[in-house]
Protein backbone atom coordinates (compact mmCIF):
# COMPACT_ATOMS: atom_id res chain seq x y z
CA UNK A 1 0.00 0.00 0.00
CA UNK A 2 1.32 3.56 0.58
CA UNK A 3 3.86 2.47 2.60
CA UNK A 4 4.80 -0.69 1.25
CA UNK A 5 8.67 -1.57 0.26
CA UNK A 6 8.31 -2.09 -3.74
CA UNK A 7 10.49 -3.75 -5.83
CA UNK A 8 11.89 -1.36 -8.38
CA UNK A 9 11.35 -1.85 -11.81
CA UNK A 10 14.48 -2.58 -14.31
CA UNK A 11 15.78 -0.02 -16.65
CA UNK A 12 14.16 -1.74 -19.71
CA UNK A 13 10.61 -1.43 -18.04
CA UNK A 14 11.31 2.27 -17.13
CA UNK A 15 12.18 2.64 -20.66
CA UNK A 16 8.85 0.82 -21.76
CA UNK A 17 6.49 2.30 -19.85
CA UNK A 18 6.10 6.02 -19.41
CA UNK A 19 5.76 6.70 -15.89
CA UNK A 20 4.57 10.38 -16.70
CA UNK A 21 0.95 8.71 -15.34
CA UNK A 22 -0.35 11.84 -13.03
CA UNK A 23 -3.90 10.35 -11.67
CA UNK A 24 -6.50 13.63 -13.15
CA UNK A 25 -8.75 13.81 -10.82
CA UNK A 26 -12.31 11.51 -11.00
CA UNK A 27 -11.33 9.03 -13.00
CA UNK A 28 -13.51 7.22 -15.18
CA UNK A 29 -10.82 4.12 -14.70
CA UNK A 30 -8.18 2.15 -14.89
CA UNK A 31 -7.29 -0.15 -17.13
CA UNK A 32 -4.90 -3.27 -16.66
CA UNK A 33 -2.69 -5.20 -19.35
CA UNK A 34 0.44 -7.17 -19.53
CA UNK A 35 3.05 -4.91 -21.67
CA UNK A 36 6.48 -6.37 -23.27
CA UNK A 37 8.93 -3.76 -23.82
CA UNK A 38 11.66 -3.81 -26.20
CA UNK A 39 14.51 -2.13 -25.18
CA UNK A 40 17.39 -0.69 -27.40
CA UNK A 41 21.27 -1.81 -26.58
CA UNK A 42 24.46 -1.71 -28.23
CA UNK A 43 25.89 -4.94 -28.43
CA UNK A 44 29.91 -5.51 -28.74
CA UNK A 45 30.70 -4.60 -32.51
CA UNK A 46 29.22 -0.83 -31.85
CA UNK A 47 25.86 -2.20 -33.34
CA UNK A 48 22.50 -1.58 -32.31
CA UNK A 49 19.73 -4.57 -31.83
CA UNK A 50 16.42 -4.28 -30.54
CA UNK A 51 16.18 -7.36 -27.75
CA UNK A 52 12.92 -8.46 -26.51
CA UNK A 53 12.54 -7.57 -22.50
CA UNK A 54 9.93 -10.32 -21.57
CA UNK A 55 10.43 -9.33 -18.08
CA UNK A 56 9.75 -6.34 -18.69
CA UNK A 57 6.35 -4.59 -17.55
CA UNK A 58 4.47 -6.85 -15.16
CA UNK A 59 1.43 -5.16 -15.77
CA UNK A 60 0.52 -1.39 -17.09
CA UNK A 61 -2.55 0.62 -16.47
CA UNK A 62 -4.29 3.18 -18.29
CA UNK A 63 -6.25 6.55 -16.16
CA UNK A 64 -8.74 8.12 -17.69
CA UNK A 65 -9.91 11.30 -15.58
CA UNK A 66 -13.34 11.10 -14.23
CA UNK A 67 -15.83 13.72 -16.14
CA UNK A 68 -18.58 13.78 -13.83
CA UNK A 69 -16.92 14.67 -11.00
CA UNK A 70 -15.96 18.05 -12.41
CA UNK A 71 -19.29 18.81 -13.62
CA UNK A 72 -20.81 21.42 -11.02
CA UNK A 73 -23.71 22.94 -12.58
CA UNK A 74 -26.25 21.20 -15.06
CA UNK A 75 -29.10 22.81 -16.05
CA UNK A 76 -32.77 20.77 -15.42
CA UNK A 77 -32.96 20.37 -18.84
CA UNK A 78 -29.65 18.61 -19.45
CA UNK A 79 -29.51 16.39 -16.53
CA UNK A 80 -31.11 13.27 -18.23
CA UNK A 81 -29.05 13.37 -21.99
CA UNK A 82 -25.21 14.63 -19.80
CA UNK A 83 -25.96 11.69 -17.15
CA UNK A 84 -26.25 9.19 -20.36
CA UNK A 85 -23.59 10.41 -21.90
CA UNK A 86 -21.60 9.93 -18.77
CA UNK A 87 -22.54 6.31 -18.64
CA UNK A 88 -21.36 6.20 -22.00
CA UNK A 89 -17.84 7.19 -20.62
CA UNK A 90 -18.01 4.21 -17.59
CA UNK A 91 -19.14 1.78 -20.51
CA UNK A 92 -15.92 3.05 -23.02
CA UNK A 93 -14.03 2.13 -20.24
CA UNK A 94 -15.86 -1.16 -19.72
CA UNK A 95 -15.04 -2.38 -23.23
CA UNK A 96 -11.49 -1.01 -23.31
CA UNK A 97 -10.69 -2.95 -20.62
CA UNK A 98 -12.23 -6.10 -22.00
CA UNK A 99 -10.26 -5.27 -25.26
CA UNK A 100 -7.19 -5.09 -22.96
CA UNK A 101 -7.56 -8.74 -21.69
CA UNK A 102 -8.38 -10.50 -24.72
CA UNK A 103 -5.45 -9.00 -26.80
CA UNK A 104 -2.34 -10.33 -24.69
CA UNK A 105 -1.02 -12.19 -27.69
CA UNK A 106 -0.98 -8.86 -29.89
CA UNK A 107 0.52 -6.72 -26.53
CA UNK A 108 3.30 -8.91 -26.20
CA UNK A 109 4.02 -9.11 -30.39
CA UNK A 110 3.62 -4.73 -30.17
CA UNK A 111 4.90 -2.89 -27.41
CA UNK A 112 2.86 0.16 -29.49
CA UNK A 113 -0.27 -2.26 -29.66
CA UNK A 114 -2.16 -0.42 -26.48
CA UNK A 115 -1.40 2.62 -27.21
CA UNK A 116 -2.33 2.65 -31.29
CA UNK A 117 -5.41 0.17 -31.14
CA UNK A 118 -6.54 0.84 -27.54
CA UNK A 119 -5.46 3.65 -25.84
CA UNK A 120 -5.70 6.72 -29.17
CA UNK A 121 -9.51 5.48 -29.98
CA UNK A 122 -10.36 5.61 -26.69
CA UNK A 123 -9.34 9.39 -26.47
CA UNK A 124 -11.51 10.11 -29.66
CA UNK A 125 -14.56 7.89 -28.00
CA UNK A 126 -14.15 10.23 -24.92
CA UNK A 127 -13.63 13.19 -26.83
CA UNK A 128 -16.70 12.67 -28.65
CA UNK A 129 -18.73 12.06 -25.65
CA UNK A 130 -17.77 14.94 -24.34
CA UNK A 131 -18.38 17.50 -26.78
CA UNK A 132 -22.03 15.64 -26.57
CA UNK A 133 -22.33 16.42 -22.60
CA UNK A 134 -21.23 20.37 -23.84
CA UNK A 135 -23.97 20.54 -26.41
CA UNK A 136 -26.45 19.09 -24.06
CA UNK A 137 -25.27 21.67 -21.07
CA UNK A 138 -24.82 25.06 -24.08
CA UNK A 139 -28.83 23.85 -26.18
CA UNK A 140 -30.17 24.03 -22.12
CA UNK A 141 -28.99 27.47 -21.39
CA UNK A 142 -25.95 26.31 -19.49
CA UNK A 143 -22.26 27.58 -19.38
CA UNK A 144 -19.47 24.72 -20.34
CA UNK A 145 -16.08 24.75 -18.82
CA UNK A 146 -13.97 23.89 -21.69
CA UNK A 147 -11.24 22.61 -20.21
CA UNK A 148 -13.33 19.49 -19.57
CA UNK A 149 -12.36 19.19 -23.15
CA UNK A 150 -8.53 17.97 -21.86
CA UNK A 151 -10.35 14.74 -19.79
CA UNK A 152 -10.37 12.57 -22.65
CA UNK A 153 -7.25 11.41 -22.71
CA UNK A 154 -5.88 8.28 -20.68
CA UNK A 155 -2.66 7.60 -19.81
CA UNK A 156 -0.28 4.87 -19.47
CA UNK A 157 1.71 3.47 -16.31
CA UNK A 158 3.15 1.35 -14.45
CA UNK A 159 1.56 -1.17 -11.66
CA UNK A 160 3.22 0.31 -8.84
CA UNK A 161 2.55 3.60 -9.68
CA UNK A 162 -0.59 2.68 -9.96
CA UNK A 163 -0.61 1.70 -6.53
CA UNK A 164 1.02 4.51 -4.95
CA UNK A 165 -1.72 7.02 -6.98
CA UNK A 166 -4.32 5.18 -4.86
CA UNK A 167 -2.85 5.39 -1.54
CA UNK A 168 -1.54 8.94 -2.15
CA UNK A 169 -4.62 10.87 -3.40
CA UNK A 170 -6.01 12.09 -0.07
CA UNK A 171 -4.92 9.87 2.17
CA UNK A 172 -4.96 12.58 4.88
CA UNK A 173 -9.05 13.19 4.29
CA UNK A 174 -10.37 10.16 6.00
CA UNK A 175 -10.74 11.59 9.87
CA UNK A 176 -12.64 14.63 8.56
CA UNK A 177 -14.47 13.58 6.35
CA UNK A 178 -15.54 11.12 8.90
CA UNK A 179 -17.08 13.99 10.92
CA UNK A 180 -14.69 12.77 13.77
CA UNK A 181 -16.00 9.10 13.20
CA UNK A 182 -13.21 6.76 13.13
CA UNK A 183 -11.13 7.68 10.11
CA UNK A 184 -7.53 6.04 9.07
CA UNK A 185 -6.88 5.49 5.26
CA UNK A 186 -5.47 2.66 5.96
CA UNK A 187 -2.12 4.16 6.13
CA UNK A 188 -0.69 3.17 9.00
CA UNK A 189 -1.43 -0.81 8.27
CA UNK A 190 -1.30 -3.34 5.48
CA UNK A 191 2.19 -2.63 3.89
CA UNK A 192 4.35 -2.77 7.13
CA UNK A 193 2.49 -5.65 8.16
CA UNK A 194 2.72 -7.95 5.04
CA UNK A 195 6.28 -6.73 3.89
CA UNK A 196 7.39 -8.37 0.35
CA UNK A 197 4.69 -10.69 0.34
CA UNK A 198 2.32 -7.58 -0.73
CA UNK A 199 4.26 -7.10 -3.69
CA UNK A 200 5.30 -10.34 -4.94
CA UNK A 201 0.98 -11.28 -5.15
CA UNK A 202 1.01 -8.20 -7.09
CA UNK A 203 4.03 -9.24 -9.52
CA UNK A 204 3.06 -12.82 -9.85
CA UNK A 205 0.67 -13.17 -12.64
CA UNK A 206 -1.72 -15.36 -11.35
CA UNK A 207 -3.54 -16.59 -8.35
CA UNK A 208 -5.15 -19.48 -7.30
CA UNK A 209 -8.91 -19.01 -6.18
CA UNK A 210 -11.54 -21.35 -5.57
CA UNK A 211 -9.43 -23.95 -7.37
CA UNK A 212 -8.99 -21.91 -10.77
CA UNK A 213 -5.80 -20.47 -12.04
CA UNK A 214 -6.22 -17.03 -13.35
CA UNK A 215 -3.73 -14.40 -15.43
CA UNK A 216 -3.87 -10.74 -14.86
CA UNK A 217 -4.14 -9.16 -12.13
CA UNK A 218 -5.09 -12.44 -9.73
CA UNK A 219 -8.81 -12.90 -8.50
CA UNK A 220 -10.85 -15.34 -9.78
CA UNK A 221 -12.10 -12.93 -12.57
CA UNK A 222 -8.60 -11.58 -12.87
CA UNK A 223 -8.60 -8.10 -11.84
CA UNK A 224 -8.24 -8.55 -8.14
CA UNK A 225 -7.86 -8.80 -5.30
CA UNK A 226 -4.38 -9.40 -4.98
CA UNK A 227 -2.53 -10.28 -1.47
CA UNK A 228 -1.74 -6.86 -1.14
CA UNK A 229 -5.14 -6.11 -0.29
CA UNK A 230 -5.76 -8.13 2.64
CA UNK A 231 -3.98 -7.64 5.86
CA UNK A 232 -4.22 -10.08 9.52
CA UNK A 233 -6.16 -7.27 11.22
CA UNK A 234 -4.46 -8.58 14.72
CA UNK A 235 -1.10 -6.82 13.32
CA UNK A 236 -2.31 -3.83 12.55
CA UNK A 237 -2.01 -0.75 15.36
CA UNK A 238 -4.76 0.59 16.40
CA UNK A 239 -5.89 3.77 14.92
CA UNK A 240 -9.56 4.87 15.91
CA UNK A 241 -9.90 8.53 16.60
CA UNK A 242 -11.92 9.97 19.26
CA UNK A 243 -15.45 11.29 18.26
CA UNK A 244 -15.41 15.13 18.58
CA UNK A 245 -16.95 16.07 22.45
CA UNK A 246 -20.66 17.42 22.49
CA UNK A 247 -21.19 20.66 23.64
CA UNK A 248 -24.84 21.46 25.62
CA UNK A 249 -26.37 21.89 21.81
CA UNK A 250 -25.53 18.62 20.98
CA UNK A 251 -28.35 16.17 19.28
CA UNK A 252 -28.32 12.74 21.37
CA UNK A 253 -31.06 11.13 19.81
CA UNK A 254 -30.98 7.95 17.64
CA UNK A 255 -33.78 6.51 15.15
CA UNK A 256 -33.29 2.91 13.72
CA UNK A 257 -34.72 1.60 10.89
CA UNK A 258 -34.87 -2.30 10.69
CA UNK A 259 -35.12 -3.24 7.05
CA UNK A 260 -33.57 -6.12 7.08
CA UNK A 261 -30.42 -8.10 4.93
CA UNK A 262 -31.81 -8.19 1.52
CA UNK A 263 -32.55 -11.94 1.94
CA UNK A 264 -34.75 -11.77 -0.63
CA UNK A 265 -32.26 -11.13 -3.29
CA UNK A 266 -33.01 -7.84 -4.51
CA UNK A 267 -30.41 -7.19 -6.85
CA UNK A 268 -29.13 -4.97 -9.82
CA UNK A 269 -26.75 -3.09 -11.63
CA UNK A 270 -28.33 -0.32 -12.01
CA UNK A 271 -27.69 3.10 -10.20
CA UNK A 272 -30.65 5.98 -10.44
CA UNK A 273 -28.55 8.08 -8.61
CA UNK A 274 -25.71 8.71 -11.08
CA UNK A 275 -27.13 6.69 -14.26
CA UNK A 276 -31.03 7.35 -14.40
CA UNK A 277 -32.44 5.89 -17.27
CA UNK A 278 -29.24 3.88 -18.05
CA UNK A 279 -29.28 -0.09 -17.34
CA UNK A 280 -26.15 -1.51 -16.06
CA UNK A 281 -25.12 2.16 -15.22
CA UNK A 282 -23.13 0.37 -11.90
CA UNK A 283 -20.90 -2.09 -13.84
CA UNK A 284 -21.47 -3.83 -10.73
CA UNK A 285 -24.02 -5.35 -8.19
CA UNK A 286 -25.86 -4.08 -5.33
CA UNK A 287 -28.00 -5.04 -2.09
CA UNK A 288 -31.47 -3.45 -1.68
CA UNK A 289 -32.68 -2.96 1.17
CA UNK A 290 -36.10 -0.29 2.26
CA UNK A 291 -37.50 0.76 -1.12
CA UNK A 292 -38.33 -2.53 -3.29
CA UNK A 293 -38.81 -0.78 -6.80
CA UNK A 294 -35.36 1.03 -7.42
CA UNK A 295 -33.64 0.33 -10.65
CA UNK A 296 -32.70 2.85 -13.39
CA UNK A 297 -36.25 4.11 -14.45
CA UNK A 298 -37.53 5.06 -11.05
CA UNK A 299 -37.99 8.77 -10.17
CA UNK A 300 -39.14 10.89 -7.62
CA UNK A 301 -42.83 10.69 -9.75
CA UNK A 302 -42.62 6.76 -8.90
CA UNK A 303 -40.15 6.16 -5.41
CA UNK A 304 -43.63 6.26 -3.40
CA UNK A 305 -44.81 3.43 -5.12
CA UNK A 306 -41.91 1.01 -4.08
CA UNK A 307 -42.91 -0.71 -0.98
CA UNK A 308 -40.36 -1.20 1.46
CA UNK A 309 -38.64 -4.08 3.62
CA UNK A 310 -38.52 -1.57 7.07
CA UNK A 311 -40.66 -2.68 9.68
CA UNK A 312 -41.76 1.07 9.71
CA UNK A 313 -43.61 1.31 6.52
CA UNK A 314 -43.73 5.05 6.20
CA UNK A 315 -40.15 4.74 5.60
CA UNK A 316 -39.52 3.66 1.64
CA UNK A 317 -35.91 5.08 1.75
CA UNK A 318 -33.51 3.16 -0.71
CA UNK A 319 -30.52 1.58 1.28
CA UNK A 320 -28.15 -0.09 -1.47
CA UNK A 321 -24.30 -1.31 -1.45
CA UNK A 322 -22.34 -3.11 -3.88
CA UNK A 323 -22.73 -6.95 -2.44
CA UNK A 324 -19.20 -8.85 -1.16
CA UNK A 325 -18.42 -11.78 -3.06
CA UNK A 326 -16.49 -15.06 -1.66
CA UNK A 327 -14.23 -15.82 -5.03
CA UNK A 328 -14.39 -19.61 -4.70
CA UNK A 329 -15.07 -20.60 -7.89
CA UNK A 330 -19.02 -20.52 -7.54
CA UNK A 331 -20.71 -19.65 -10.94
CA UNK A 332 -23.12 -16.86 -9.50
CA UNK A 333 -26.77 -15.98 -11.41
CA UNK A 334 -25.13 -13.14 -13.01
CA UNK A 335 -21.69 -15.07 -14.11
CA UNK A 336 -22.74 -14.67 -17.62
CA UNK A 337 -24.51 -10.76 -17.51
CA UNK A 338 -23.38 -7.66 -17.86
CA UNK A 339 -22.25 -5.99 -14.08
CA UNK A 340 -21.23 -9.65 -13.37
CA UNK A 341 -19.04 -12.27 -14.55
CA UNK A 342 -18.89 -10.31 -18.00
CA UNK A 343 -17.57 -7.50 -15.87
CA UNK A 344 -14.80 -9.47 -13.28
CA UNK A 345 -17.32 -9.22 -10.67
CA UNK A 346 -17.21 -13.31 -9.81
CA UNK A 347 -18.01 -15.21 -7.28
CA UNK A 348 -20.84 -16.28 -4.32
CA UNK A 349 -22.47 -13.11 -3.06
CA UNK A 350 -22.57 -13.40 0.55
CA UNK A 351 -25.23 -12.17 2.69
CA UNK A 352 -24.79 -9.53 5.45
CA UNK A 353 -26.53 -11.62 8.92
CA UNK A 354 -26.55 -8.55 10.41
CA UNK A 355 -27.35 -5.00 8.72
CA UNK A 356 -27.89 -2.35 11.27
CA UNK A 357 -29.37 1.44 10.20
CA UNK A 358 -28.51 4.46 12.13
CA UNK A 359 -29.90 8.07 12.30
CA UNK A 360 -27.53 9.89 14.49
CA UNK A 361 -27.11 13.46 15.67
CA UNK A 362 -24.70 15.81 15.30
CA UNK A 363 -22.27 16.52 18.35
CA UNK A 364 -22.81 20.82 17.67
CA UNK A 365 -26.20 21.41 16.99
CA UNK A 366 -29.69 20.18 16.82
CA UNK A 367 -30.68 18.46 13.27
CA UNK A 368 -32.75 19.71 10.56
CA UNK A 369 -35.13 17.03 8.63
CA UNK A 370 -33.83 15.41 5.46
CA UNK A 371 -35.89 16.90 2.42
CA UNK A 372 -38.12 14.37 0.71
CA UNK A 373 -36.13 12.82 -2.16
CA UNK A 374 -32.68 13.44 -1.14
CA UNK A 375 -29.95 12.16 -2.73
CA UNK A 376 -26.73 10.81 -0.69
CA UNK A 377 -23.46 8.47 -1.88
CA UNK A 378 -20.61 8.38 0.85
CA UNK A 379 -17.73 6.94 -0.74
CA UNK A 380 -16.22 6.66 -3.93
CA UNK A 381 -16.42 3.46 -6.28
CA UNK A 382 -12.61 4.65 -8.32
CA UNK A 383 -10.78 5.41 -5.93
CA UNK A 384 -8.01 3.11 -7.64
CA UNK A 385 -8.19 6.66 -10.39
CA UNK A 386 -9.03 9.01 -8.42
CA UNK A 387 -7.24 8.69 -4.87
CA UNK A 388 -8.67 8.85 -1.69
CA UNK A 389 -10.01 12.46 -1.76
CA UNK A 390 -13.56 10.71 -1.20
CA UNK A 391 -13.01 7.29 -0.06
CA UNK A 392 -15.13 6.61 3.20
CA UNK A 393 -14.79 2.87 2.78
CA UNK A 394 -14.41 1.43 6.65
CA UNK A 395 -13.43 -2.16 7.27
CA UNK A 396 -12.50 -4.08 10.52
CA UNK A 397 -13.84 -7.14 12.32
CA UNK A 398 -15.94 -7.73 15.45
CA UNK A 399 -14.26 -7.30 18.36
CA UNK A 400 -11.70 -4.75 17.26
CA UNK A 401 -14.35 -1.89 15.45
CA UNK A 402 -13.07 0.59 18.39
CA UNK A 403 -9.73 -0.15 17.64
CA UNK A 404 -8.93 -0.15 14.00
CA UNK A 405 -10.79 0.65 10.93
CA UNK A 406 -9.25 -0.18 8.02
CA UNK A 407 -9.67 2.26 4.06
CA UNK A 408 -7.59 0.54 2.08
CA UNK A 409 -7.18 -3.29 2.84
CA UNK A 410 -9.19 -6.02 3.78
CA UNK A 411 -9.18 -7.71 7.24
CA UNK A 412 -8.80 -11.38 8.03
CA UNK A 413 -10.37 -11.53 11.16
CA UNK A 414 -9.20 -13.89 13.75
CA UNK A 415 -11.33 -17.54 14.42
CA UNK A 416 -15.01 -16.59 15.95
CA UNK A 417 -14.87 -12.81 14.18
CA UNK A 418 -16.59 -11.38 11.83
CA UNK A 419 -16.16 -9.12 8.72
CA UNK A 420 -17.71 -5.67 9.48
CA UNK A 421 -18.13 -2.84 6.46
CA UNK A 422 -19.47 0.17 7.73
CA UNK A 423 -20.35 3.80 6.28
CA UNK A 424 -20.96 7.26 8.44
CA UNK A 425 -22.46 9.41 5.54
CA UNK A 426 -22.51 13.07 5.02
CA UNK A 427 -24.05 14.57 7.84
CA UNK A 428 -24.14 18.34 6.67
CA UNK A 429 -26.73 19.76 4.06
CA UNK A 430 -26.68 22.90 1.75
CA UNK A 431 -30.48 23.77 2.68
CA UNK A 432 -31.26 24.43 -0.66
CA UNK A 433 -30.65 21.36 -2.85
CA UNK A 434 -31.50 17.42 -3.06
CA UNK A 435 -28.87 16.46 -5.42
CA UNK A 436 -26.23 17.94 -7.45
CA UNK A 437 -24.71 17.87 -10.80
CA UNK A 438 -21.56 15.37 -9.52
CA UNK A 439 -23.86 14.27 -6.42
CA UNK A 440 -21.03 15.46 -3.86
CA UNK A 441 -21.63 19.25 -3.55
CA UNK A 442 -25.13 19.86 -1.55
CA UNK A 443 -23.49 17.64 0.72
CA UNK A 444 -20.32 18.03 2.96
CA UNK A 445 -18.75 15.98 6.30
CA UNK A 446 -18.64 17.76 9.22
CA UNK A 447 -15.05 19.44 9.89
CA UNK A 448 -12.92 17.78 12.82
CA UNK A 449 -14.29 19.34 15.79
CA UNK A 450 -18.03 18.10 14.16
CA UNK A 451 -19.31 21.84 12.84
CA UNK A 452 -21.17 21.95 9.12
CA UNK A 453 -18.71 24.78 7.42
CA UNK A 454 -20.32 27.38 4.39
CA UNK A 455 -23.53 27.64 5.91
CA UNK A 456 -24.57 24.17 5.60
CA UNK A 457 -27.01 22.61 8.30
CA UNK A 458 -26.76 19.51 9.98
CA UNK A 459 -29.20 16.52 9.38
CA UNK A 460 -29.62 13.44 10.65
CA UNK A 461 -26.35 11.31 10.15
CA UNK A 462 -27.31 8.28 8.58
CA UNK A 463 -25.06 5.30 9.14
CA UNK A 464 -24.67 1.76 8.56
CA UNK A 465 -23.20 -1.40 9.69
CA UNK A 466 -22.88 -4.83 7.83
CA UNK A 467 -22.02 -7.44 9.20
CA UNK A 468 -20.63 -10.77 7.38
CA UNK A 469 -19.38 -14.22 8.46
CA UNK A 470 -16.25 -14.87 5.45
CA UNK A 471 -13.83 -17.69 5.03
CA UNK A 472 -10.62 -16.59 6.53
CA UNK A 473 -8.10 -16.00 3.54
CA UNK A 474 -5.28 -17.14 3.40
CA UNK A 475 -1.72 -15.72 2.21
CA UNK A 476 0.85 -18.10 0.75
CA UNK A 477 4.04 -17.20 -1.07
CA UNK A 478 2.36 -13.83 -2.21
CA UNK A 479 -0.89 -15.53 -3.06
CA UNK A 480 -4.18 -15.06 -1.96
CA UNK A 481 -6.44 -18.10 -1.33
CA UNK A 482 -10.20 -17.95 -0.09
CA UNK A 483 -10.47 -14.20 -1.14
CA UNK A 484 -13.30 -12.16 -0.78
CA UNK A 485 -13.83 -8.70 -2.70
CA UNK A 486 -16.67 -5.65 -2.84
CA UNK A 487 -18.22 -5.38 -6.31
CA UNK A 488 -16.83 -2.66 -8.43
CA UNK A 489 -16.16 -1.67 -11.74
CA UNK A 490 -14.08 -4.02 -13.64
CA UNK A 491 -11.26 -1.56 -14.08
CA UNK A 492 -10.80 -0.89 -10.49
CA UNK A 493 -9.22 -3.84 -9.32
CA UNK A 494 -11.52 -4.70 -6.62
CA UNK A 495 -10.02 -2.19 -4.06
CA UNK A 496 -11.14 -2.40 -0.61
CA UNK A 497 -11.03 1.41 -0.75
CA UNK A 498 -13.89 1.47 -3.60
CA UNK A 499 -16.12 0.76 -0.75
CA UNK A 500 -19.46 2.64 -1.50
CA UNK A 501 -22.87 3.37 0.17
CA UNK A 502 -25.97 4.94 -1.69
CA UNK A 503 -29.06 6.99 0.22
CA UNK A 504 -32.11 8.16 -1.40
CA UNK A 505 -34.68 9.54 1.52
CA UNK A 506 -38.44 8.72 0.60
CA UNK A 507 -40.41 9.10 3.46
CA UNK A 508 -44.33 9.54 4.51
CA UNK A 509 -46.65 10.19 7.10
CA UNK A 510 -44.30 13.42 8.68
CA UNK A 511 -41.39 10.63 9.36
CA UNK A 512 -38.42 12.58 8.09
CA UNK A 513 -39.46 15.56 10.52
CA UNK A 514 -40.75 12.83 13.46
CA UNK A 515 -36.57 11.36 12.75
CA UNK A 516 -34.97 14.66 13.07
CA UNK A 517 -37.52 15.66 16.35
CA UNK A 518 -36.57 12.12 18.05
CA UNK A 519 -32.81 13.15 17.83
CA UNK A 520 -33.35 16.48 18.87
CA UNK A 521 -34.87 15.40 22.52
CA UNK A 522 -32.20 12.45 22.90
CA UNK A 523 -34.66 9.96 22.67
CA UNK A 524 -34.15 5.97 20.79
CA UNK A 525 -36.62 5.69 18.47
CA UNK A 526 -37.43 3.32 15.63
Amino acid sequence: MGRNTRKRRSSMATKAVAASAALALGGGGLIWANFYASAHESNSSGQNETKAANAAVQVATISCPDVGQKLTSVPNGAKQGVASELANLDKQITEAYARLASTRQAQAGDPGFVQNAIVGPLKEKRGATIDRIRINIQRSGGQFDNSLSQLAACTTQAANNANAGQQNGGQQNGGQQQGGQQNNGGQQNGGQNNGGQNNGGQQNGGQNNGGQQQGGNGGQGGNGPVASDFVDITKVQANVKAKPRKNNRASNGTFTASCGVNANKNFNTDNVIVAPGVTNGAHHTHDYVGNQKINAFSSNNTFLQGGTSCSNKSDLSSYYWPVLRLQNGTQEFDQNRDGGGKEGNVGKILTAKQAEIKYVGSPKSKVVAMPQFLRIITGDAKTTTNGLANANAHWSCTGFENKVQLTEQYPICPKGSSVVRSFAFQSCWDGKNADSANHRSHVAFADANGNCQNGFKAIPQLTMRLVYDVPAPVIQNGQVKNAYAVDGFPEQLHKPSTDHDDFISITKNNLANKIASCINRGQRCQ
